[in-house]
């Protein structure tokens, strides 16, 4: 079986993205995935996206962890908006459902706005905060973020008890101003840190606002290993969090086609 693909970045997090639209993926199983995730033996990349036909939607985005897992992944949907954009139908704006529900997206000065889930943050008084913007996210602050053994660390907290059974992305933040944040995110399903994570960048942001006692409409500028993020948000009390927005640039790396073993 020959497979065309495509291949995306969004601020270094980077994705096969092949058209499914006939349904000639679906076959598709999850060794194979791993394969072609796989930096050594295959394609390589963070994650694996199946763009699907919807009835309803512009397109179902069909998304996959490098280890074959499934979940929602903000900067995978930029990049699928965008390829979808470059390659099958051309739309400023475009609706499409994933793995947590509906989203938007709108393409502006080559940066993807993506709506995200609103999202409710109900902790109390804690050093450590834990909230889901379409994944799992754990969010601590660090003072020295540059030496920071981050696969170590991160691989304990993933891997500890109290979450080890599910799984959670775990990030770690120092501060820069009170709307600027940087971080480093080592990710479930890769097992590893990327050079990026949406999901992780905006779960981050709305602990800034936690922590910086911020309220109304927020622009909050997050820069990765990878490159830079925003995140827009209204906060509406202390719990509430609605018009999420994660914008940031997402481009083609390259084409091309596979041989699949059958």
């Amino acid at each position: 079986m020959v497979m065309n693909f495509h291949k995306y970045q969004g601020t270094g997090n980077d994705f096969i993205i092949v058209n499914n639209l006939d349904n000639s993926m679906d076959s598709l199983d999850i060794e194979t995935i791993q394969f072609l995730c796989d930096r050594n033996f295959g394609i390589g990349a963070d994650g694996f996206i199946k763009i699907n036909r919807s009835e309803q939607f512009d397109f179902d985005l069909d998304y996959y962890n490098s280890d074959g897992s499934k979940s929602f992944c903000g900067n995978g949907a930029r990049c699928a908006v965008t390829y979808v954009r470059e390659n099958l139908f051309s739309k400023v704006h475009y609706t499409f459902s994933a793995f947590d529900g509906l989203h938007e997206a709108n393409i502006k000065n080559l940066k993807v706005a993506l709506k995200m889930k609103n999202t409710v943050y109900n902790q109390q008084g804690s050093s450590e905060f834990i909230l889901n913007t379409g994944s799992p996210h754990y969010v601590r602050y660090v003072n020295d973020l540059k030496t920071l053994d981050v696969n170590k660390e991160g691989r304990e907290i993933r891997y500890s008890e109290r979450f080890k059974a599910d799984g959670i992305n775990v990030n770690f933040v120092k501060q820069i101003t009170s709307n600027a944040i940087s971080i480093r995110t080592y990710e479930r399903g890769v097992e590893n840190e990327t050079l990026s994570c949406g999901t992780g960048a905006t779960a981050c942001a709305i602990v800034n606002a936690i922590v910086e006692d911020l309220y109304g409409y927020q622009k909050i500028e997050v820069e990765v290993k990878g490159g830079e993020l925003e995140v827009d948000y209204n906060r509406l009390n202390y719990t509430d969090f609605e018009e999420i927005l994660l914008i940031g640039p997402a481009e083609k790396v390259f084409e091309g086609r596979i041989i699949l073993k059958e």
